[in-house]
């Protein structure tokens, strides 16, 4: 848990701004060409221009919050689920040869648990299921601060932030966007499974620990397909998450909502390709990719990194 969190840390603030102008792209309901439409480079001169420096590290706070629980309780759960469940290798090899790296750089460990392919899918998409449920709320004010319109009243803090959600629409407004972030569940499901694959290609020699170039390379990979396989989950949450439904009706101001009824999943995706075409479920790909490869990289390598110095 120390390990996932420390890694969570890293990444979280060494990519805030990217993830910052991603989100905004995100919540955009406008379509190209429009006046109020805003690229990469627009959202970033337009952030800094009218929020400084500061603007495009808006969410910060409620980011790490939410970034050290969820690697925290993701690695936990996924490292936890493998040695449970791995299998000690059957066959007539004595038990005395069955030996395999340690996940330490203090040697070998006998008799090491295998964990086959189909244990790496189940322990990804059960540790992404715990830490989102566990963890929602964050993620719902980490994407209110990052979309905030200059003409709203800002947030002050992240607990100023939750009071504010709280009172004007309710504990159910933190766990909006959940079935989506669940969905989202394939994405870990994609890339854990596949980043273990490459680093067993990727290690050749048995008796060194993997160098953590290669490490590098294979969660960038990792990475890149899952993001690029699952993106649509994360523009349908992002704008789920920014619809404020007051209390007192069932009225919502973005624009996409008529109904208290209709304001789900289906709906909202119906909505996005009727009015901005199916390419607007990809909006902020490209940022993104360039946010999460370098952000899943930092976190995987500071993870390995603090698993090798660690007491076991």
């Amino acid at each position: 848990m120390i390990a996932g969190a420390g890694g969570g840390l890293v990444a979280s603030i060494a990519t805030c701004p990217l993830d910052v102008i991603k989100t905004k792209l995100q919540a955009q309901r406008a379509i190209p060409g429009h006046p109020a439409y805003e690229g990469v480079v627009d959202t970033l001169k337009s952030t800094y221009k009218h929020s400084g420096i500061r603007g495009l590290y808006r969410g910060l706070g409620p980011t790490m919050l939410g970034y050290l629980p969820t690697w925290g309780i993701y690695f936990a759960v996924y490292d936890g689920i493998k040695g449970y469940f791995g299998e000690i290798p059957l066959g007539g090899v004595a038990a005395a040869d069955r030996i395999y790296p340690a996940a330490q750089v203090k040697g070998y460990q006998p008799v090491m648990r295998e964990h086959p392919w189909e244990l790496h899918i189940f322990s990804a998409m059960a540790a992404g299921a715990a830490s989102t449920i566990c963890t929602n709320p964050l993620w719902v004010i980490k994407t209110r601060f990052m979309t905030q319109s200059r003409e709203e009243v800002r947030y002050r803090h992240t607990l100023d932030a939750a009071l504010t959600i709280y009172r004007s629409e309710g504990i159910r407004a933190f766990y909006r966007g959940i079935l989506p972030s669940l969905l989202g569940i394939l994405h870990v499901a994609v890339q854990f499974p596949l980043y273990e694959q490459l680093k067993l290609w990727a290690h050749q020699d048995p008796t060194v620990p993997i160098s953590f170039k290669r490490i590098l390379l294979c969660s960038a990979i990792a990475k890149m397909t899952a993001s690029i396989a699952t993106y649509p989950h994360e523009v349908i949450r992002t704008r789920l998450q920014t619809q404020r439904l007051p209390l007192a009706d069932d009225t919502s101001s973005d624009g996409m909502v008529k109904s208290h009824l209709r304001r789900g999943i289906i709906y909202t995706t119906k909505k996005i390709i009727v009015k901005e075409g199916w390419t607007a479920l990809y909006k902020g790909l490209s940022i993104n990719l360039f946010r999460t490869v370098p952000n899943s990289a930092a976190t995987i390598l500071t993870y390995e990194y603090l698993i090798r110095r660690l007491p076991s």
